[in-house]
C-alpha cells in the first residue's frame, strides 16, 4: 500500500450482518469497499462500493477474496480458512462481531474447526445435542465491529 493509497475493504458478503456499517466507515475514510457474493445483494449507489458476483459453488467468494487481497487490506469474514489465507498475505481479517483473526490465534481456530468437523462426521447426533445453539448477533457485536474497523483504519492513517 503506497502513501496515497487507502486499504481496500473486502466483505465476504453472503450472510454478513455488517455491510451497511462497513460502508459507512469506508466512506468516512474514503476507502474502496468490495462486496463479494454469489448473488442476492443489491448494488450500492456509493461510488466507493463495488459489487462482485462470483459463480455459485463452494468457496468461490473466498477464492476471489484470497486471490485479490493485498497487504494491509481488510477482509470481513467469519470463514476461518479464508482468514488464514488473508493473514498469510499480510492483510487484516475481521469477524462480523469485531474480533480480529491474528497470526497468534488463527492456528488454534483452524484446529478447533477441523476437530469439530471430525466430531460431526463421526457422530452428528452427539454434536447437535451438545451444541447449545449459536449466540445471536447483538448490538454490542455491531458496536465492537465498528470500533475495530475504525481503529484499524485510523492506525493506517497515522502510520503514513
Amino acid at each position: 500500500m503506497s502513501d496515497t493509497q487507502r486499504p481496500t475493504i473486502y466483505i465476504d458478503a453472503d450472510a454478513c450482518p455488517v455491510k451497511a456499517e462497513a460502508e459507512q466507515v469506508a466512506t468516512r475514510h474514503n476507502c474502496p469497499l468490495i462486496l463479494v457474493t454469489n448473488g442476492g445483494i443489491r448494488p450500492s449507489q456509493n461510488p466507493l462500493v463495488r459489487l462482485v458476483i462470483v459463480d455459485l459453488g463452494a468457496d468461490n467468494a473466498d477464492k476471489y477474496i484470497a486471490d485479490s487481497v493485498s497487504q494491509d487490506d481488510i477482509v470481513v469474514t467469519n470463514d476461518i480458512p479464508l482468514a488464514a489465507r488473508v493473514i498469510d498475505k499480510g492483510a487484516y481479517a475481521l469477524r462480523h462481531n469485531g474480533s480480529l483473526f491474528t497470526g497468534d490465534n488463527i492456528g488454534l481456530q483452524l484446529a478447533n474447526r477441523d476437530l469439530m468437523a471430525d466430531m460431526r462426521a463421526s457422530n452428528p447426533f452427539l454434536i447437535e445435542q451438545n451444541r447449545g445453539g449459536k449466540k445471536s448477533f447483538s448490538a454490542s457485536d455491531r458496536s465492537q465491529f465498528l470500533n475495530q474497523l475504525e481503529m484499524i483504519l485510523s492506525q493506517k492513517k497515522h502510520i503514513k
